[in-house]
């Protein structure tokens, strides 16, 4: 890039520059050869998505990493859906679980994140018991 000319009547020109903490902590300078990191946009993932009248389990949803997961349930519906995760192709599926109490559990509508993810491993399964009506579920990000 052609040096910037400084005009009159100031002289001189300050200088700013936009820094960043590398991997090591240390003090990175934004330039060409090393410009400012941004995220890159992720794949999308396939939802799952759909409505039943019947107790089972749905699935997989493989998550994105360190992403939020949603979850939205609607419909008119009486029972119990819980978010369960499994990391060997769904053979063992667990209850999501915040310092040993239940996480991701509903008895009712719903609309909000679940999950963040960081195994690629793991896979996403909606565990549902329904007594009455119809729920139609959305898992995605």
């Amino acid at each position: 890039m052609p040096p910037t000319p400084i005009a009159s009547p100031a002289g001189y020109a300050t200088a700013n520059a936009m820094a960043y903490a590398d991997g090591d902590g240390n003090v990175a300078i934004v330039s060409g050869q090393q410009p400012l990191p941004v995220q890159k946009k992720f794949a999308a993932t396939a939802p799952l998505a759909g409505l039943t009248s019947v107790t089972g389990v749905f699935g997989p949803f493989a998550p994105a990493l360190d992403r939020s997961v949603m979850l939205t349930l609607s419909g008119t519906w009486a029972g119990t859906v819980k978010v369960v995760r499994s990391i060997d192709g769904g053979a063992t599926r667990l209850p999501l679980t915040v310092a040993g109490s239940v996480w991701a559990q509903f008895t009712g509508n719903a609309c909000e994140p679940v999950w963040d993810e960081s195994e690629s491993a793991a896979t996403l399964y909606l565990d549902v018991t329904l007594t009455s009506g119809t729920l139609v579920y959305r898992l995605a990000q």
